[in-house]
């Protein structure tokens, strides 16, 4: 029952979507810190916002993140993730010069593919507790 109270409302609807999304670094290198981690999230946190949508967890390793998501049917989710993997890349960019070494020839920090699931099958509280648990680097 503790589900149902998360149940959101919208105009036209009623909802409860969530959505797992794991993004890549280019070439699978292992770029992050602790300290770009919690960076990127607090810059993930403002975007999701900026969609009317929340960041439920956050996590990751040196080479990927893990993103649990509760938006409304109106956001796209590859919208969502084309602004979360822009924004974050351009301002770790601005804020850590020494990412740049990183990028290559590329110029950019996230492959370009991503991992997007619907979640549902499992319950919520198993999947935050996998992301809860990615061996996060010191």
């Amino acid at each position: 029952m503790a589900e149902y109270e998360n149940i959101r409302t919208g105009r036209h609807c009623t909802f409860l979507m969530h959505a797992h999304l794991v993004f890549v670094t280019k070439y699978r290198h292992g770029v992050f810190t602790d300290t770009h981690l919690t960076r990127m999230e607090e810059i993930m946190r403002a975007v999701c916002a900026d969609f009317e949508t929340e960041l439920v967890e956050f996590n990751g390793e040196a080479d990927h993140v893990h993103l649990l998501v509760n938006f409304p049917p109106k956001v796209a989710v590859s919208k969502l993730v084309n602004s979360l993997k822009g924004v974050s890349s351009r301002r770790l960019r601005q804020e850590y010069p020494e990412l740049t070494r990183h990028y290559w020839r590329a110029q950019r920090l996230w492959a370009g593919s991503y991992f997007a699931g619907s979640v549902g099958g499992a319950p919520l509280a198993t999947v935050r507790r996998y992301i809860e648990q990615q061996n996060r680097p010191t």
